[in-house]
């Protein structure tokens, strides 16, 4: 009795065993390959599937999305500038059983490859394009990945350049070029600016010449504007030929004023010496008669 439960026991233990073996879970993000003996019978959907203990094999395969990373290379361009650049590679895996016996480690391999087209891909470009055309250069690899894994059962969805380290010369030359350039640019707009600046200008001095009260209206509105703030000082905005003008023709007026005066007004009359003219005889004075007759008569 005892001999018969061990027996039992046994044979519980390895239909256990087998069943164990036999059935497999397939993911649903993942897919099946079924080796029998070696070689490959078929692809299995995910869900529960039931194999050949001891003598099926199966390996399971994701197909998602992996995302890469590709460590820093060290690469020269074709300008001779020595950058480190680094990038990250998306793929997934679209045929399982070539993934599994097209290549032995198809991670590694694309890891691999991955670093050896980013040298040369970079390489083949300046240092300008490598820095402005980043679009241009992640397609470029992408292709060429493409078509050395389409063999392997992979699809490589994205490559992006991740980060460019420069020598710090280049980063203070870069940096003294585009201050330049910025600089260059800000001239070009200011001298831009006084042209427009100086033809508004112009425009508004052909509008107040031909309407001279325009010329008024502004002038009140600068002395609206200068009135804003609390001060004690009043401006009045005068043009500065027209008072010039004014100006000159006002000392004219006074000048020629100050000269019609001194023409219209005769010159005083000089006092001559006294004329001694002789005194008749019947003009004189008795008193001066008698002292006459008595002159003579002394005589």
């Amino acid at each position: 009795m005892n001999a018969f439960l061990t027996v039992l026991v046994i044979v519980v233990v390895v239909v256990l065993l087998l069943l164990a073996l036999a059935l497999k879970v397939v993911k649903q993000y993942e897919q099946g390959v079924l080796f029998r003996l070696g070689r490959v019978i078929g692809v299995r959907e995910p869900g529960l599937r039931v194999i050949v203990p001891l003598i099926d094999v199966m390996h399971r395969v994701s197909l998602r999305i992996v995302t890469m990373p590709i460590q820093s290379q060290g690469i020269i361009t074709r300008d001779n500038v020595s950058v480190d650049v680094s990038a990250v590679a998306y793929f997934r895996v679209v045929d399982a059983v070539k993934s599994v016996v097209a290549i032995e480690n198809v991670y590694s391999a694309i890891d691999q490859i991955a670093q050896t087209t980013l040298r040369k891909v970079v390489g083949q470009h300046t240092l300008d394009q490598t820095l402005s055309e980043t679009d241009k250069i992640n397609i470029v690899i992408r292709e060429i990945l493409d078509v050395t894994t389409v063999d392997w059962g992979i699809q490589v969805t994205l490559v992006e350049l991740k980060d460019i380290q420069l020598p710090d010369t280049m980063k203070r030359a870069m940096a003294r070029q585009a201050e330049a350039e910025r600089e260059k640019r800000a001239k070009i707009i200011n001298a831009e600016g006084e042209s427009m600046a100086a033809a508004a200008l112009g425009d508004a001095s052909d509008i107040m010449m031909a309407h001279p009260l325009a010329l008024q209206l502004r002038n009140l509105q600068s002395l609206v504007e200068i009135g804003v703030d609390k001060n004690t000082t009043v401006v009045f905005p005068a043009p500065l030929m027209t008072t010039i003008a004014e100006l000159g023709s006002f000392l004219a007026r006074e000048s020629a004023a100050a000269a019609v005066p001194s023409a219209a007004v005769p010159s005083a009359p000089v006092p001559s010496a006294p004329v001694h003219r002789p005194v008749p005889d019947h003009a004189v004075r008795p008193e001066h008669q008698s002292a006459t007759n008595g002159t003579t008569a002394r005589r």
